[in-house]
């Protein structure tokens, strides 16, 4: 398919609409022809709401002089999971919620503010039931293919976010990331993925517990749509638990702007050798760190050796059923029926049953580890005596390129089997959850056969700013705005 316009990314669309170029409603219609045409061979977009995007698009106008937001009138996609909208369909990957036709009473604030960025929804995307799995894959509305090669998933649980825009239908879309949701698709779509710092952007006014883990974003195409994107919705609102420092200036100011000298570790083994890293993950790391050098970089086989230890499993496994469970119970009260087993896929049953039969002083202990680790493991980036810490922490994304499609389904009598598998393929993105220290996934390498493979770097806490400016240092050494998947606008 031949799209001039599906080529551009979101920094560049706005300029356009700013010019007089182009108007609002084109965008949008264009994007729904995308989709229209495209999306039948990826299932990444499960609710449309074409019509009410043409509406709010025709009401921009067009020329000179929007005021309606710095991204007026540029198609967007939200993914069905925490972000949801007043009036619209919202099921988070659920049979039980499909069923219903449940729909949101009302916006979430990160709704709001990419509704006052000017950012039009044209529809919602794929996500696995509750986003337990780092894959796309939900009973209730079938498996979101990658573009890349349909016969492999688009990685999870922003799976079907990633493999629109991979596939050029949208510019950028709505991604969280509460164990990798961000960044997992991101190295599977070949996108830029950024989960920011804890409480970087509020999760309110529902989501309180998770926002333990969980950080709202994008997944897009440019190191520049992330930055200008992230200041549109980074900020808190009044009662979040959590409230990142605000940066020192715009993060768009960041793109370009010179990060001096640093010092980044190199990790490609899997932490505590839980799993083992594939060559073409591992080479990935390895390739990056070799350009970083060559930018005048120190990189050194380094990694907080907090990352190792045993424990680390177990509690974030604790914590991550107890969300599931919460999440269930919550969705029991909201709709006023009682979820069962025959409600929802096996492994959150599987999932939710575990946590109800932990004691409450266990998940306490858990969280407790977990939260005294992150002390532990951020002392490398800043250490308490004077011996110099570390900037940067460059590792792969993901142990392994994208894995077909089937890979983390459940064993016939054991609902936990694809859960673990799916740990081993992620052995690199949920401490950074537990830490809320900001990462990016950067879509560096390819295999042999053309799958994309992310390299991911990790900051110190509260350090967007410095992440930002040294991926886009690697975007202008090493492009990868020309590579487009075979299912795609410019495929």
């Amino acid at each position: 398919m031949s799209d001039a316009l599906g080529d551009h990314d979101v920094t560049a669309l706005a300029a356009l609409i700013r010019a007089g170029e182009v108007k609002p409603l084109e965008l949008v219609d264009a994007a729904i022809a995308r989709i229209e045409t495209l999306d039948p061979q990826l299932n990444s977009v499960i609710h449309r709401r074409f019509e009410k995007a043409r509406a709010e698009a025709a009401a921009l106008g067009a020329g000179p002089g929007l005021d309606s937001g710095p991204f007026a009138g540029i198609p967007f996609l939200v993914k069905d999971i925490a972000c949801h909208q007043a009036g619209e369909p919202f099921h988070e990957g659920m049979r039980f919620l499909r069923d219903r036709q449940w729909r949101a009473e009302g916006d979430t604030y990160l709704a709001a503010r990419f509704r006052s960025a000017g950012l039009i929804t044209v529809g919602r995307t794929n996500t696995p039931e509750l986003g337990i799995v780092p894959t796309t894959e939900p009973v209730a509305y079938g498996p979101t293919r990658n573009p890349w090669d349909r016969s492999r998933s688009p990685g999870g649980s922003s799976g079907g976010s990633a493999a629109a825009v991979a596939a050029g239908l949208v510019p950028a879309a709505h991604a969280n990331d509460g164990g990798g949701s961000i960044r997992i698709p991101a190295s599977a779509c070949g996108l830029v993925g950024l989960k920011p710092s804890r409480g970087r952007a509020s999760l309110g006014p529902d989501a309180s517990f998770s926002a333990l883990v969980v950080c709202e974003h994008v997944v897009c195409r440019t190191v520049r749509d992330s930055a200008a994107l992230l200041d549109v919705i980074a900020g808190p609102m009044p009662g979040d638990p959590y409230v990142a420092p605000p940066p020192a200036r715009p993060y768009r100011e960041e793109v370009g702007a010179d990060p001096g000298r640093l010092r980044i570790g190199l990790m490609t083994a899997a932490p505590g050798g839980f799993a083992v890293t594939q060559p073409d993950c591992v080479a990935a790391a390895e390739n990056a760190a070799r350009t970083l050098e060559a930018l005048g970089h120190h990189v050194e086989v380094s990694h907080p050796a907090a990352l190792d230890l045993p424990e680390w499993s177990p509690h974030f496994m604790s914590l991550w059923s107890a969300g599931v469970a919460l999440g269930l119970d919550s969705w029991s009260s909201r709709t006023g029926a009682v979820i069962g087993a025959d409600d929802v896929e096996p492994l959150t049953w599987a999932l939710a049953e575990l946590a109800r039969a932990l004691p409450t002083p266990a998940l306490l202990r858990s969280i407790d580890w977990l939260l005294r680790t992150t002390r532990l493991v951020a002392e490398w980036w800043d250490p308490p005596e004077d011996a110099g810490g570390f900037d940067l922490l460059l590792t792969p994304t993901l142990a392994e390129p994208p894995v077909p499609l089937g890979t983390f389904d459940p064993a016939p009598h054991n609902p936990m089997a694809g859960f673990m598998r799916a740990a081993a393929f992620t052995p690199f993105t949920p401490p950074v959850n537990v830490t809320g220290q900001p990462a990016i996934s950067l879509p560096l390498s390819q295999t042999a056969g053309g799958l994309p493979v992310g390299v991911q770097l990790i900051a110190a806490y509260n350090r967007e700013d410095l992440l930002l400016r040294v991926a886009a240092q690697l975007e202008e050494a090493v492009p990868w705005a020309h590579r487009r998947p075979p299912i795609s606008v410019g495929g």
